[in-house]
């Protein structure tokens, strides 16, 4: 199969940025504390369900997922890019992290209790997001829990530079609405969402921020 452009394009991004964007976003969610509340709600509810083991997904350079087991939960990375796997694995060695794709997870059916996806949706185009939520659904076991978090909005922008080098990746911005029909046509169910202001590191390139938290149902 031959890979999609949009993915090819956004390894290569990301494995030029990788050790900077490691370094300039390493204590990011110290600054964040809705951000991390909404972290903690997830990883109590994990815990609860008791389902199994959390999958970060498009984990980067492993902050989020390093983050989720201070919290108690036994987690892991995925991500597209080699080089942020390969600072992931430096930085964070007792953890695990794997190269893939959340198009096609490497992961069997009903296979994790809970699947993390911090930004790593906002380069997939639009019309690949119901593949992505499927594959979502698809590895998540019954009663597993989904955290998401994305940019709200209506947009696609083109970064030419980013993290101190020059690239070539798109941006989308989403909205809420939308994201949460998606969701519920992959037979997931949203169970809460927040929904903050950009803050002082975030403007004004950025908008507001959403938060979802979905999970799957026993019958779905």
């Amino acid at each position: 199969m031959i890979e999609s452009t949009y993915l090819q394009a956004t390894r290569m991004a990301y494995d030029t940025v990788a050790a900077d964007y490691a370094e300039l976003l390493r204590d990011e969610l110290d600054s964040k504390p809705l951000d991390r509340a909404m972290l903690a709600a997830f990883a109590e509810l994990v815990q609860a369900s008791d389902a199994g083991e959390v999958a970060d997904l498009g984990c980067g350079p492993g902050r989020v997922t390093a983050h989720l087991q201070s919290l108690g939960v036994n987690a892991f990375g995925i991500d597209l890019s080699p080089e942020m796997v390969a600072v992931a694995r430096r930085d964070y060695p007792d953890l695990r992290f794997e190269e893939g794709s959340m198009t096609a997870l490497k992961l069997a059916d009903d296979a994790v209790g809970g699947a993390v996806a911090w930004y790593s949706t906002v380069h997939t185009p639009p019309e690949v997001l119901p593949t992505v939520f499927s594959e979502i659904h698809r590895v998540l076991a019954p009663g597993g829990h989904l955290l998401m978090a994305f940019k709200v909005g209506d947009e696609r922008r083109h970064l030419n530079q980013g993290y101190g080098h020059k690239l070539s990746l798109d941006v989308y911005w989403m909205q809420p609405e939308h994201i949460a029909e998606l969701l519920s046509n992959a037979g997931l169910v949203l169970d809460a969402q927040l929904i903050r202001e950009p803050d002082e590191s975030e403007k004004p390139r950025s908008s507001r921020q959403a938060f979802f938290l979905a999970h799957k149902p026993f019958e779905s």
